[in-house]
This record gives structure tokens, C-alpha cells and sequence, in this order.
């Protein structure tokens, strides 16, 4: 929130000269306010009012049967704790080779 004296007020007045930094090139005292953004939720206030509904329940539980399990394999299993290379493409490369890897596991162990 921004404030701004009136020219009127400010040009008379004695302590123009206390008030100002520059008195010489400035007309009118300013003031800035700073209250952070209203009535806008983070994206992590969002999420967690989208986690606790209904239906968020049901998408976490849903995850946890689907997805953790294969994070938990390539992290403990397999010792992924860190990508040994650099850049994205390297990354991405190693990131497919593992997530190929546990898929020809899996069909291995269950057909």
C-alpha cells in the first residue's frame, strides 16, 4: 500500500526539511506499506487444503499403492539416492535407464 501527501500540505510545512531525505527534488512525502499478498493462498496452502478433501484422501491412498512403492525400490533397492551425472539430458537418461530396469524386474518376478 502506497501513501502520498498532498503538494499542498507538504510544500508549506516547517518540517519539511525533518521529513524528507532530499528536500531540494522532492515535492511530497511517500510512504510504502508492504503486507504481503492478499487474499492469494501458496501453492502449498492450496495443496494442503486439496490433500485434506474427499477426494484427496483417496488420491494419496491411491499413490501410496501406486507410486511410493517404485520410489522405494529405486531409492532403497537399487541405491538411487543421487543422480551421478549432469545436465538435464544426462539426467533424464539415467532417470529412464532405472525406471527401465525396475519394469524388466518386474516382469521377471511376476510375467
Amino acid at each position: 500500500m502506497k501513501f502520498s501527501g498532498a503538494q499542498q500540505d507538504c510544500m508549506p510545512c516547517e518540517r519539511r526539511d525533518e521529513c524528507l531525505r532530499k528536500p531540494s527534488h522532492t515535492k511530497t512525502r511517500q510512504v510504502a506499506f508492504f503486507r504481503g499478498k492478499r487474499g492469494r493462498q501458496s501453492e502449498t496452502d492450496k495443496m494442503k487444503i486439496k490433500i485434506d478433501s474427499d477426494m484427496g484422501r483417496q488420491m494419496i491412498t491411491r499413490r501410496c499403492a501406486t507410486v511410493e512403492p517404485v520410489f522405494g525400490n529405486l531409492r532403497g533397492n537399487k541405491r538411487l539416492d543421487r543422480f551421478t551425472l549432469r545436465g538435464k539430458t544426462k539426467v533424464d537418461g539415467q532417470w529412464k535407464l532405472y525406471c527401465l530396469m525396475h519394469n524388466i524386474e518386474k516382469l521377471a518376478h511376476h510375467g
